[in-house]
Formats: C-alpha cells, structure tokens, sequence
C-alpha cells in the first residue's frame, strides 16, 4: 500500500494551475540576459510602489528578516503580490532538501506535482 504524500495532495487541482509551455527555440544568451534584466528592473520598481489604503507603522515585527531577502518594503506592491508565491517555493526546496517531502526529482510526475505544490 503506498503511503500518502504531501505533493499527491494537489493532483486534483493541477489542471486548474497555469502552466509555461517550452520555448519553440533556443533563445541566445545576450536575449536571456536583456529579460532577466528587464525583470529584475520590473522586480525592484514594484518593491517601492505602495498599496493604496495601506497603513504603514514603523517599528519591528516577526517577518521583518523576511523583507530583507525579497528586498521589499512594507506595504508595497511586491509585499502582497509575488513575495507569497516566491516565499512558498523556497520553503518548499527547503522542505525537499531536509527530506521532510517525499519528491523524486527523476520522476518526471514528481517533478510537476512538486512545481503544482
């Protein structure tokens, strides 16, 4: 009898996720570079953009550490927009390199359920 895992708990819901189809070409080293740096630029004038209707209070809290990682800023667009899903991935990873969720990196189904997750 196989044992339930954390990663096959989001199988009924992966057909409602999005997901990035592979590139039809290899893209050139300098393209990738441009994106990335478009991206990153994107990235930063976000973290300075404030939400509308947002009090800010100065003053220390518990995911203070957590802002400095993402280098954002409290009350900004970043904050309540990508911060969730990049904060999730890399508990996730830290998850899977302390053993603690059962993946198999060279199943290729593992692999998806793993990203779903």
């Amino acid at each position: 009898m196989s044992s339930l895992r954390l990663i096959n708990l989001v199988q009924p819901l992966r057909a409602y996720l999005p997901e990035v189809e592979a590139p039809l070409k290899r893209q050139a080293f300098r393209e990738k570079l441009l994106w990335t740096a478009v991206t990153l630029l994107i990235y930063l004038i976000c973290c300075q953009i404030p939400l509308y209707g947002t009090v800010r209070r100065e003053g220390s809290e518990a995911l203070n550490w957590l802002r400095i990682i993402l280098a954002s800023n409290k009350g900004t667009l970043m904050e309540f927009g990508i911060a969730p899903i990049i904060t999730s991935s890399m508990i996730m990873q830290l998850l899977a390199g302390a053993h603690l969720v059962e993946v198999n990196r060279g199943n290729r189904k593992d692999r998806e359920l793993f990203q779903a997750t």
